[in-house]
């Protein structure tokens, strides 16, 4: 996907610096990582939310959306909590992840229609198998309308024996051009037709956000569900 840039509209609100660098990052190579990007409030919120969930919080995560939802242990062992705003925390979070957007389609004409997002926990031994998030050009079969995958850590004190690194790849290769560490306050965006990627088996409790910022596919009265 190429990206167009307009270097204007600086004034508009949201357009902070961070969103910046990251529209940048998009347009010149299609990804961005940025230790310490959250605000200091907003990940010790979610961080603070994450440490008084219980397990039974969580379900077991799957492959495809709606009737085509399936559980295989063989791709992803990750456990999902969706983000509805229920919390002040996930409120910020949303209301921070609806400026970048705006602050992405001022920028780079994406278009971005809608925004959904979900916890993930990684316990010990969980893992997801490479995959990219959306199949480029073809609506029938992907039907998700993924265009920006965010993914954010929650992860104090994460060392090289932890584990869980995500994997970027590039199209056709069959070794990782990046490998992210999942530290606290680390924020990785990326395309999601581009980039395949995995999650390398965690050896302690890893916690992030995955989120996905989409086009609109609604037609008629047919309405585009968020997931």
């Amino acid at each position: 996907m190429q990206l167009a840039f307009s270097p204007q509209h600086g004034d508009h609100d949201g357009d902070d610096p961070l969103f910046l660098q990251i529209a940048q990052d998009l347009r010149e190579q299609g990804w961005s990582v940025i230790p310490n990007a959250l605000p200091v409030t907003l990940a010790e919120g979610l961080h603070s939310q994450i440490l008084g969930m219980g397990e039974e919080q969580f379900s077991p995560a799957g492959v495809g959306r709606s009737t085509d939802f399936t559980l295989n242990p063989f791709v992803r062992r990750d456990e999902i909590l969706w983000i509805e705003g229920r919390t002040q925390a996930e409120k910020d979070w949303l209301q921070w992840s609806n400026r970048l957007r705006l602050t992405l389609n001022r920028r780079l004409f994406l278009g971005l229609f809608s925004f959904e997002s979900h916890f993930a926990h990684y316990p010990p031994g969980a893992f997801y198998r490479k995959h990219v998030d959306a199949f480029r050009g073809n609506p029938g079969k992907d039907p998700t309308n993924r265009v920006l995958s965010v993914v954010a850590y929650f992860n104090p004190g994460w060392l090289p024996e932890d584990g869980g690194e995500l994997d970027m790849y590039r199209e056709d290769e069959l070794e990782p051009f990046l490998r992210v560490t999942p530290a606290f306050g680390t924020l990785v965006v990326f395309l999601s037709e581009e980039l395949p990627h995995e999650v390398r088996a965690a050896n302690r409790h890893r916690y992030s956000i995955a989120g996905w910022y989409r086009v609109n596919n609604s037609l008629g009265s047919q309405i585009d569900p968020p997931r």
